[in-house]
């Protein structure tokens, strides 16, 4: 596969599922942060520990995160584990160039700004944040303002350090292994939690969601080899018809069946809608549209700006007096409003450079809309 022409891997619904995700995570920060506009933070309930359930959305929508990022990765490894071109160095640098220059200019941004309204800095944080490792400061109770989402960033960026080196490393029985590790990590966070509930290290096995980005590299395995088990289950109707129900349960704030595991349970959900979306001819409801394609695109701007809209939103009128009512409108519709314009800003400004550098380490070209497989486009 020369570097001057390379096809075009086109998954239809992958960027209807990164929109879902990130606006869930977005409903729920800007839910959480309700007592700031002066308003009823339980809009949408609470649960059993006076948590706004609005807040619950968020764990969610990470976990959907992971299980289309291990998907989607784990897929175009395997592609390119076709040709035994599998480069772990350009997949890190590929990961360098997509991640990380949002990230620092963020973290610069939310720097200055804390400086600007007197609050402190945590030096010994800032070093976890610097190193991607914010999961560390999180568990701990120590994470710095307005960047404390992104412990999800740290847990997804140290499960792949190691990605790459299995996926090209294990030739025989990939499926059995991946498996037997996933088992194996929910039964230690499972066994931790009933017998050390509330500890660090409990706090901190439910975070590092490994196993939540590996459901979806089973998933694309299963997927790419056309497991006929694996898709017998996935791709049919009725499991489409349940996955969607789940997808609303969890948009409504009604889902739980067993805290401990519920986030699994929601990447298997997810695995099974990725497979029903790219598969098409069983899916029911098609998350492929101009809209969708838009947000799933400038999805990871809205994950990692949104905290900071959500702060200069309350800043600036937070202390308005308005109709409740129309009070609750006037947050949550600016604060999306703002989030995606600055989103949408920050992908065509800033990201698409380094995403022009990106493509230079490319193998397998991939894309969630289909217009860019005709501009052969990453």
């Amino acid at each position: 596969m020369s570097d001057e022409k390379k096809s075009v891997v086109y998954l239809p619904g992958i960027n209807g599922l990164r929109a879902i995700a990130a606006m869930a995570v977005v409903v729920s920060h800007t839910s959480k942060s309700l007592i700031f506009f002066n308003l009823n933070p339980i809009i949408f309930g609470t649960g059993d520990n006076g948590t706004p359930e609005g807040f619950a959305l968020a764990g969610f929508g990470v976990s959907i995160f992971f299980a289309i990022s291990g998907f989607l990765i784990t897929y175009l490894l395997l592609l390119e584990k076709e040709n035994n071109i599998i480069s772990v160095r350009k997949f890190y640098v590929r990961r360098i160039l997509r991640i990380w220059p949002l990230y620092y200019l963020y973290l610069s941004i939310c720097l200055v700004v804390i400086v600007i309204i007197h609050e402190s800095v945590n030096l010994q944080s800032l070093f976890f944040y610097i190193f991607y490792a914010a999961n560390i400061p999180f568990t701990l109770g120590i994470p710095l303002l307005f960047v404390g989402h992104y412990w999800s960033l740290g847990i997804e960026e140290q499960f792949y350090i190691l990605w790459p080196w299995f996926m090209k490393k294990v030739k025989n029985h990939v499926e059995l292994l991946l498996i037997l590790i996933i088992l194996v990590l929910i039964s230690i966070k499972v066994g931790v939690h009933f017998f050390y509930n509330g500890s660090l290290l409990d706090s901190g096995l439910q975070l590092a969601r490994f196993q939540c980005m590996m459901i979806g590299a089973l998933g694309a395995i299963l997927f790419y080899r056309k497991n006929k088990l694996f898709l017998m289950l996935a791709d049919n109707k009725l499991t489409q018809a349940i996955s969607l129900l789940v997808l609303f349960i969890v948009a409504i704030n009604r889902f739980h069946i067993f805290s401990i595991i519920d986030q699994e349970i929601i990447c298997v959900i997810s695995v099974f809608l990725i497979t029903g979306q790219v598969n098409i001819k069983n899916r029911l409801i098609p998350f492929e549209n101009e809209v969708f394609d838009f947000l799933g695109k400038i999805s990871y701007g809205i994950y990692v700006i949104h905290p900071l809209i959500i702060f200069l939103c309350y800043s600036s009128f937070g202390n308005l007096e308005l109709n409740s009512g129309l009070k609750y409108f006037l947050v949550y519709l600016a604060v999306f409003t703002l989030t995606i314009l600055t989103a949408s800003f920050s992908y065509n400004f800033f990201e698409k450079r380094f995403l022009r550098l990106k493509k230079k380490f490319t193998l397998v070209n991939s894309s969630g809309t289909r217009h860019l497989t005709e501009l052969n486009q990453p």
